[in-house]
């Protein structure tokens, strides 16, 4: 997830520098418990409440198989699909390196996950919310496109001190956007994928705003990085959603 800040007189580093091995032997039984635990409830309670290509990707990259996932295993599919891989990374990473791994289809995992009585909410993104949340829509051709987009449109705003639009953009649509198919309200961001308690909220709670996605209002809407949010966007179609992000240029992004 980002936070709304960029830092700023940062050394110059490249996003490779933030690459750590996951070291996937690493993970305890108890990690592996946690997953299982994680995914199987996840899967229950998501049903049929998120867009179907989410589901579709659980299924073409075997997320259902135990335990955490190893990185090399889930590259091994999904770059050759969509061109996209993923990487391990220790935590957070800085909203530049992040747009920049976006825009070379490259998606920073945690490498570590949270603990048992962390399960209903953790403020740090872990690797359940990375590759449960994120990693099954990239297996989806034109939303992997238009993440690598968001990742370009990142890279241009915090060029021109502007990060905070690009971070919304992201933030209410990749990350917490809700869209109709088939009539139904259903979920499309990974922090509600991800989440038990706030993907119940988003959809059920009379007391959050729902109001319709636009570009325009995502970039012009703040949000909430460490407590659930009080207002969601919705687009019409996961469709429309990918047709108007992809539509918006730097410069048009930079003007909004």
């Amino acid at each position: 997830m980002l936070q709304e800040t960029i830092a700023r007189d940062q050394p110059v580093r490249r996003w490779q520098d933030y690459v750590v091995p996951q070291c996937w032997e690493s993970f305890t039984g108890d990690n592996h418990a946690v997953w299982d635990l994680l995914f199987a409830r996840q899967v229950e309670l998501l049903g049929t409440r998120i867009v179907s290509p989410f589901l579709d990707g659980i299924d073409l990259l075997r997320l259902a198989h135990p335990g955490v996932p190893d990185v090399e295993g889930l590259n091994a599919i999904l770059q050759p699909r969509t061109g996209w891989r993923t990487v391990a990374v220790p935590g957070l990473v800085p909203d530049n390196i992040f747009f920049a791994m976006l825009s070379e289809r490259v998606f920073p995992v945690g490498n570590f996950i949270r603990t048992r009585d962390q399960l209903d909410y953790l403020e740090a993104p872990d690797c359940f919310h990375d590759m449960f949340g994120h990693i099954p829509m990239l297996a989806h051709h034109d939303y992997a496109e238009m993440t690598r987009h968001v990742g370009e449109l990142g890279c241009a705003a915090i060029a021109a001190d502007q990060g905070h639009k690009a971070a919304r953009l992201y933030w209410h649509s990749v990350e917490f956007g809700l869209a109709n198919e088939h009539g139904e309200l259903k979920i499309l961001g990974a922090g509600l994928a991800s989440s038990f308690g706030e993907s119940h909220l988003s959809l059920e709670s009379d007391e959050v705003e729902r109001l319709p996605f636009s570009v325009e209002r995502a970039v012009n809407t703040p949000y909430r990085h460490n407590a659930f949010q009080p207002r969601y966007l919705v687009s019409k179609s996961l469709e429309r959603t990918i047709a108007e992000v992809l539509a918006l240029a730097p410069e048009e992004l930079l003007d909004l």
